[in-house]
């Protein structure tokens, strides 16, 4: 079962999961909530080995029964609230989604594995004696898992020791062959202690910390991963990347928060779904990965690229629509760096990013100009009040 299937990064797993796994069946469970969308999912959603079923992740009733119903022995769970804006004017739906909702998850696959087997219940895959099960690249079951995405913004904010970059420490293939900077020295890793500073970020750590309580109490497999910044097809334009190539495209201003210098790190998204499948078959139960693309930016460099990108793909002069960038008021508790050390998965599982960072913005620009339709149906109705409420009189 796969919880917030038809959103971002979630219908990225569910193509994967149900492409990669005829003899899996892929329950997608979504409540379609704004930025929840069937027609991300259109070319499988005829697949025999696939069900969607609409229900809220916070519905323990209805979710115990569906995995009663559906045998289910493995829950990758994306399903979430995920805008720090919206968090920000509506922190109690936060806190019921990504902590209540991942609370009922947990007890009812709790409940149901006990019915049946405990936590090696048949028909769970094997596990070796370090708690990891499968082969790599094909496994044969699904394992009885609870696997839980969450975020780096739980870890809080890094300094910007060095505004103007460094060499980084480390690299991969998705770092940016012509800007591939460090703002800092430090980095999040794994054993970083929390320290949420949005009603967002609050939430997910919220989660994260039931997710491992429930392994530490009663034994239950789980696992943890934190991302960094994912973009790419499919992603609800609320967000920095698809909402500036839609910008662009319609000559409309780029709202930059303050001076633009935050910084993020950036993964292609179907490298993260990469990633969630290589740690569902082969992680170590109870372990903690991170995954991010060892690719810092400033968001005022990005909006550049993207202005370029986009304006060479229109057929305009390259750089014409710089002018589009208007500065906005910073929102309260805005994090100043985000930059995620994955190396652990890289060393442990094998795992990095496909795509370097030219390529993939690339990719993500060429796919929102070749799916208009798209965009101008998740962009019509509520989403125009949503825009003018977070971008209007800053």
């Amino acid at each position: 079962m796969i919880t917030g299937g038809a959103g971002f990064i979630g219908s990225h797993v569910v193509r994967l999961f149900v492409n990669k796994y005829p003899d899996y069946r892929i329950i997608n469970l979504d409540k379609l909530t704004y930025a929840g969308n069937l027609a991300n999912l259109k070319d499988i959603e005829n697949k025999p080995n696939y069900k969607f079923v609409k229900m809220d992740i916070c519905d323990f009733e209805g979710v115990l029964k569906l995995m009663r119903d559906e045998q289910v022995d493995g829950v990758i769970h994306l399903a979430a609230e995920s805008h720090v804006d919206r968090s920000i004017k509506d922190p109690f739906t936060f806190a019921r989604t990504n902590v209540m909702g991942t609370l009922s998850l947990l007890q009812a696959a709790k409940l149901y594995w006990e019915e049946t087997g405990g936590w090696d219940g048949a028909p769970a895959a094997s596990q070796n004696n370090e708690g990891k099960c499968c082969t790599a690249g094909a496994p044969s079951q699904p394992r009885r898992l609870f696997y839980h995405i969450s975020t780096d913004e739980v870890y809080g904010a890094l300094q910007m020791t060095h505004p103007d970059g460094i060499e980084p420490p480390f690299t991969t293939k998705a770092s940016s062959g012509e800007h591939h900077l460090a703002y800092g020295d430090k980095f999040f890793t794994e054993d970083l202690k929390y320290q949420p500073h949005s009603p967002y970020s609050a939430a997910k750590a919220g989660s994260d910390h039931f997710v491992r309580a429930f392994h530490d109490t009663y034994g239950m497999p789980t696992i943890v991963t934190n991302c960094s910044n994912n973009y790419g097809p499919y992603q609800f334009p609320e967000k920095l990347i698809p909402l500036f190539i839609n910008n662009i495209r319609h000559r409309k201003p780029l709202p930059v928060y303050g001076k633009g210098e935050n910084v993020r790190d950036w993964l292609y998204v179907e490298d993260h779904a990469r990633a969630i499948d290589t740690i569902f078959h082969n992680g170590t139960v109870a372990e903690t990965y991170n995954i991010g693309g060892f690719n810092e930016w400033k968001n005022i460099d990005i909006i550049k690229v993207l202005v370029k990108t986009v304006d060479r793909l229109l057929g305009r002069p390259e750089g014409a629509d710089l002018d589009l960038i208007t500065y906005v008021t910073d929102r309260a508790g805005h994090d100043l760096r985000y930059a995620i050390d994955s190396s652990k998965l890289q060393k442990e599982l094998g795992w990095e990013p496909s795509l370097q960072f030219e390529e993939g913005i690339e990719k993500t620009v060429r796919w929102y100009l070749d799916n208009q339709e798209w965009m101008d149906n998740v962009t019509s109705g509520e989403y125009e009040k949503y825009y003018d409420s977070m971008y209007k009189n800053r």
